[in-house]
């Protein structure tokens, strides 16, 4: 199976600095296995660059399943802020897929970052979010629209670099043609609402998607920075 994929990041209207960390950072095609991946840093300064930057080049670096890559980013995350005192605290989103020669995607995620499946203009969401208020909903304190608004939707309670031992979440699907897959990070989940992503995806081409999508995250308030990879299996 061919694999063509795109890639952006951007700043967005508020914030001063990117946090994220997109992986390729350029467009292409591959009919081997091929990895993609999206970071959202956090950390004081220039912290949360750092922290995603650092797990980034770790995770897609090497080899190892995506789990073992992204515990490796981890570590290597909180080695950084070891030698940095500056750096302490620091942390990371990370979602990560590797498509294979044999149509299937193995994802590896830990955080607000998401991966989502368009299948035959069916957009479902792969990841979990790792929230405060993801546990609520799962817990039936709030409904998931509450969730959407809630002054305490961006608390994490899982990242890279906080801690040693970090819980992977971690999924396999069998591809089929046609499909697309996306990666993101929640600048563009908390400014475009589901039915919008999943038009732009089925209408688009993955180049033209990208960056559709992160200009209807800005045109909403481009409160966050955004960052936006996909990947069509043909």
């Amino acid at each position: 199976m061919k694999y063509i994929w795109a890639s952006g990041t951007h700043v967005g209207r508020v914030r001063e600095n990117n946090e994220d960390t997109i992986f390729p950072a350029s467009d292409g095609s591959s009919d081997t296995s091929v990895i993609v991946a999206v970071a959202d840093g956090m950390g004081g300064h220039a912290g949360g660059e750092i922290a995603s930057s650092t797990a980034m080049a770790a995770a897609t670096t090497g080899s190892g399943t995506p789990e073992e890559r992204l515990l490796l980013a981890n570590n290597t995350v909180l080695a950084k802020a070891a030698t940095t005192p500056s750096l302490t605290g620091m942390g990371t989103t990370l979602t990560l897929a590797r498509f294979t020669e044999d149509s299937t995607v193995e994802f590896a995620h830990v955080g607000d970052s998401r991966a989502y499946l368009l299948r035959e203009n069916q957009l479902t969401q792969i990841t979990n979010d790792h929230t405060l208020v993801a546990e609520w909903v799962a817990a039936g304190a709030i409904t998931p629209e509450e969730a959407k608004v809630h002054p305490r939707r961006g608390m994490l309670m899982k990242s890279l670099g906080v801690g040693l031992d970090v819980e992977v979440e971690t999924h396999e699907l069998s591809l089929v043609k046609g499909d697309r897959l996306m990666l993101c990070s929640d600048g563009l989940t908390g400014m475009v609402k589901d039915d919008v992503i999943a038009s732009i995806l089925a209408n688009s081409t993955p180049a033209a998607a990208v960056w559709e999508l992160i200009e209807a995250a800005n045109n909403s308030g481009g409160n966050d920075n955004v960052s936006v990879v996909v990947i069509e299996a043909d």
